[in-house]
């Protein structure tokens, strides 16, 4: 088992990387100094886990109660929230209660929400069980909602007490969504490391087949990428954290024109990463050596890499005016100038974003 420590604003929380942590006793000892717990997670996702995590919090002399919450993005909305709240209500919960987020990003961006603004703010772990909450959503605070227009609209930055990654998750997960966890993986490498693209790009199709080594180390790096990144820059104040949002612009636009969860979040940046590359090349930042590099591993990925055939290039602009980098009505992109490079661009010519979109319809 890895422990990773997160520091931020002289506070730091622990993430545990390992296999079989649901089990570990000591885990639990460590991350929870509340009475009780609330576990919340979905159908699908309680199946397998939520009885183990539940014994083994109990163990240790801690109550449980948990909240099953219907599973899917289109349920990442306030009025789940007020659901979840209600539930807490009725149970007597306090402020001497812990959230547990057991699931991907839907039920970790939901959970640390709810925990941020009930009663002000109570404690709450991550528990994530898809790559791509493991590589990426769990860690660093960020979480918000949907709007029914546009894509995490409504959010906080509210960091955890503890990230508890459990690899063996990974062995029950969808192949589509393990897949889809590897568009946040290969973002991380453009963005801002070339070193670990290098390495994907030789190890990708051994890590498609769960090679536990590999998936260990590959989870583990994102992880201290991450670290790095959002003990700098908690809250995308300056000018690194926002980095990690290369191709999410474009990935936004996909999923609130699509309906929340047609196209799974990962699939909609990898499309969103390849029009981002389109972009820097076509101002002139990006040569087409490395698009083809990009898209290529994408592809081997078995990622996405054209947007869907029913969205038209206007579809997305319209959508992409409201992303939360988006000032004054002027959009500004995350694009990469080389592989392991990225740059902020600001008030990006809407023509040049156009041309972009339509290259990959």
């Amino acid at each position: 088992m890895m422990k990773i420590i997160v520091n931020i604003n002289k506070s730091n929380y622990p993430i545990y990387i390992g296999k079989n942590l649901f089990n570990k006793r000591n885990v639990f000892i460590e991350s929870i100094n509340t009475n009780r717990t609330v576990i919340i997670t979905n159908k699908s996702i309680a199946e397998f886990y939520l009885n183990k995590i539940s014994y083994t919090i109990k163990s240790v002399g801690i109550g449980v109660d948990s909240i099953i919450i219907p599973d899917g993005e289109k349920y990442k909305t306030l009025l789940t929230m007020n659901n979840i709240f209600t539930l807490m209500i009725k149970k007597k919960h306090d402020r001497n209660t812990t959230l547990i987020a057991l699931g991907g990003g839907v039920i970790g961006d939901l959970t640390s929400f709810s925990a941020a603004i009930y009663q002000r703010g109570i404690q709450f772990i991550q528990a994530p069980t898809s790559l791509l909450s493991q590589v990426d959503s769990s860690i660093g605070g960020k979480s918000a909602v949907n709007h029914s227009s546009i894509k995490n609209m409504i959010g906080v930055f509210y960091q955890p007490t503890s990230v508890l990654i459990d690899l063996n998750c990974l062995k029950t997960l969808p192949k589509r969504e393990f897949f889809s966890g590897f568009a946040e993986v290969i973002k991380y490498a453009i963005a801002i490391d070339k070193f670990f693209f290098r390495w994907l790009e030789n190890n990708i199709d051994s890590l498609l087949k769960l090679d536990f080594k590999l998936i260990t180390y590959c989870v583990q790096h994102c992880c201290k990428l991450k670290k790095r990144i959002i003990s700098v820059d908690e809250k995308e104040k300056g000018s690194l954290r926002v980095l990690l949002n290369l191709g999410h612009t474009f990935a936004h636009a996909i999923e609130s024109y699509m309906g929340y969860g047609e196209w799974l979040h990962g699939e909609s940046v990898s499309v969103g990463i390849v029009m981002a590359a389109k972009t820097a090349e076509l101002i002139g930042e990006l040569n087409q050596k490395n698009t083809k590099r990009i898209i290529n591993l994408l592809k081997r990925a078995n990622l996405k890499v054209k947007g869907p055939s029913k969205m038209k290039a206007n579809d997305y602009i319209s959508r992409m005016i409201y992303d939360k980098k988006t000032i004054d009505g002027k959009i500004n992109l995350i694009l990469p100038t080389k592989i392991g490079l990225s740059k902020i661009y600001k008030n990006v010519n809407q023509q040049t974003i156009i041309k972009a979109i339509t290259s990959c319809l």
